[in-house]
């Protein structure tokens, strides 16, 4: 029963690359700045990529999540300084905001979110270089290790790599996005292509 609801709320869920993609571009100002409403909105579409791929994401989809969710907050409640990342970082930096623990600091938050998108990142470029039957815990433990491990407590490290070990082949892995080869090359280039 409890089976048959998840696959129902997975189905009910649909990511669209494309999205992410226009999301990132129309992010991107004129002056090196970046649009931080069409940054989350790429962010939160990626948010659905990584519910689609089930349970054992759920410690990146979680915070991933939750950094949304402050730095939407933020928007709301300030837009006229949280419209783009520069205006945003020159903001909190004249309000002496960066070093606030229990303000919400906007640019700490990004910051985290990014590293996010390094692990995303690194991730999908080595599953690229699986074979179907490979498991993709080797892989994703590795990426683990590149990008989020270094900033996260070891209790986090410790979960996170106990929940890799559950991790599907490739196949059954891009089964669960109902995807193909193409579509995690094209998703890895994307993510490549805006970490820069």
């Amino acid at each position: 029963m409890a089976e048959e609801a998840a696959e129902i709320c997975e189905a009910s869920i649909y990511f669209d690359l494309r999205k992410v993609h226009d999301h990132f571009d129309r992010s991107l100002f004129e002056d090196e700045d970046i649009c931080i409403k069409d940054y989350l909105e790429a962010y939160t579409e990626l948010f659905k990529f990584f519910q689609l791929m089930g349970s054992v994401f759920s410690f990146v989809s979680t915070d991933l999540k939750q950094k949304i969710e402050i730095l939407q907050k933020l928007i709301d409640s300030d837009p006229e300084n949280y419209v783009s990342i520069k205006k945003m970082v020159d903001y909190e930096k004249q309000s002496n905001l960066f070093h606030h623990n229990k303000y919400g600091n906007g640019s700490r938050t990004l910051l985290r979110l990014h590293r996010g998108l390094d692990f995303i990142s690194e991730f999908l470029g080595q599953l690229n270089e699986l074979s179907d039957t490979d498991n993709t815990s080797g892989v994703c433990q590795e990426a683990y290790n590149k990008t989020l491990a270094k900033h996260h407590a070891w209790l986090i490290r410790k979960a996170a790599c106990v929940a890799m070990y559950t991790m599907p082949t490739r196949e059954v892995l891009l089964k669960k996005v109902n995807s193909d080869d193409k579509f995690y090359l094209v998703l890895s280039s994307l993510m490549l292509y805006y970490k820069r």
